[in-house]
């Protein structure tokens, strides 16, 4: 709510008073300094955990591997659709916004290339240290370190699992620095929207807008189209009834604008659904890290709109390659409110370093396409796990139907299928005699009452 006050107060301001609202400018670029100082240790704790997770998938055979295929072509194909739609659309084009000392980075980095070329290129990425990487702002030798770390910790193996834990404390600590700085997005997002709209009038609102309804309207074509029918050929159910099915979880996800609230219950309800187990203990948490569609799009549609709006737009060679780097730097950040942002920061700052400063534009309504992006996110991370539950045979389809036909509905009290479990074991004991087939005396734990067994377990 503060951000919503915060956007329309910046337009206000900047149509009201616009000399006023270009002295304003600062507290966005304040905001967006405090972002950028989070890139390195975002991106390493991120790639060290996401290749762990890789490792973790790897080892449990066909499930896995299947997974990550799968995760790795939705993420490209919807990076494919995201370039697609922000060409056909350009939504930043004629905004002209300029940030300080763009010109200058321009210049900068335009000279880097011609005097060192591909090696000099090159040998840029190596740091003077494992630890000035995380100190020196460049993006490309965080990732190359974090890189290191990560395939040195899967050749470890088991010994670096205590170093892989101290990695994933540390992130919680750097995602928790983050959410603290993003306390101070409604001050940044005043700022830079006052500035923007008072040099530009309103055609940045216009434009602003424009790009908001492209990617929810991107999102929901991705989940109800292209994932829908991925679904329906594959395991011949309906995205329609999931989406009815998972609508609690879509609640939560919208009120948190993080899909890691709505994980628990994923878990619970795809066991509810049909799919065994051992699937879902794969699918859901690796899809966490790896099946970013949502992300995908946004990081594409954003970095497109920020160099259009700056009158530096990426040609087709940048783009692949920028869009490659957020594929890559993102694995591990999925669900965590801010990530995007410092995602999207990080994969600017490594290529144009120029364009890194119109991060301020979006500022004000990254929240609310961070809720699209969630929703897209949690969306692909449930059919994957129903589509490669089928490629597997790991899926009771029939029971899969009968409960997205709500037939079976899930127990909201317990996020528990105890029921389901003790009426098979039931149904396989004969009711009309004292014997089973083979003749023998079933034991007494099969003639206790279905709760009296599960007060006795518990």
């Amino acid at each position: 709510m503060a951000v919503v006050v915060a956007v329309i107060g910046g337009v206000a301001i900047g149509l009201i008073w616009p000399e006023f609202a270009k002295d304003l400018k600062p507290l966005g670029e304040i905001f967006v300094d405090l972002i950028k100082m989070m890139i390195s240790p975002v991106i390493f704790c991120t790639i060290v955990l996401g290749i762990g997770s890789v490792r973790q998938a790897a080892s449990v055979g066909r499930i896995g591997g299947l997974a990550l295929a799968y995760f790795i072509g939705m993420s490209a194909f919807a990076l494919g659709i995201g370039v697609l739609v922000g060409n056909l659309l350009k939504p930043g084009t004629g905004l002209h916004i300029t940030g300080d000392g763009s010109g200058t980075g321009s210049r900068l980095v335009e000279q880097a290339h011609e005097g060192s070329g591909t090696w000099g290129f090159i040998s840029g990425i190596v740091p003077e240290s494992m630890l000035s990487a995380l100190t020196s702002g460049n993006v490309l030798q965080t990732l190359f370190i974090a890189l290191l770390v990560g395939f040195a910790l899967q050749a470890i193996g088991g010994a670096g699992a205590p170093i892989l834990r101290g990695v994933e404390l540390i992130q919680k600590l750097v995602f928790r620095v983050l959410v603290m700085i993003l306390w101070l997005a409604p001050i940044g997002a005043l700022g830079a929207m006052a500035a923007v709209v008072g040099a530009t009038g309103f055609d940045a609102v216009k434009q602003l807008g424009l790009l908001m309804v492209a990617f929810y309207v991107t999102c929901f074509l991705f989940v109800f189209v292209i994932l829908g029918l991925v679904l329906k050929l594959v395991a011949k159910l309906s995205v329609f009834k999931l989406a009815r099915y998972l609508a609690r979880e879509y609640l939560l996800i919208v009120a948190t604008s993080s899909s890691e609230a709505a994980l628990p219950r994923l878990i619970a309800k795809m066991e509810h659904v049909g799919v065994e187990k051992s699937t879902v203990g794969i699918v859901v948490p690796t899809g966490y890290s790896f099946n970013l569609d949502g992300t995908a799009i946004y990081l594409t549609m954003a970095s497109l709109f920020i160099a259009d709006a700056m009158g530096a737009p990426l040609n087709y060679g940048e783009q692949f390659s920028l869009l490659l780097f957020m594929m890559i730097a993102s694995k591990g950040a999925a669900g965590v409110t801010g990530a995007g942002l410092a995602t999207l920061a990080g994969g600017l700052a490594s290529h144009r370093p120029e364009l890194v400063n119109g991060i301020d534009v979006i500022v004000g309504i990254d929240r609310f396409m961070s809720e699209a992006r969630a929703l897209t996110n949690f969306s692909g991370n449930a059919i994957a796990t129903l589509v490669i539950g089928t490629w597997t045979k790991t899926v009771d389809h029939d029971r899969a139907v009968r409960v997205l036909s709500g037939k079976e509905p899930f127990d909201e009290t317990t996020m528990l299928d105890d029921e389901r479990t003790d009426d098979a074991e039931l149904d396989d004991t004969p009711t009309d005699s004292g014997q089973t087939d083979g003749g023998e005396t079933p034991s007494a734990t099969t003639d206790l009452p279905v709760r009296e067994l599960q007060a006795s377990l518990v």
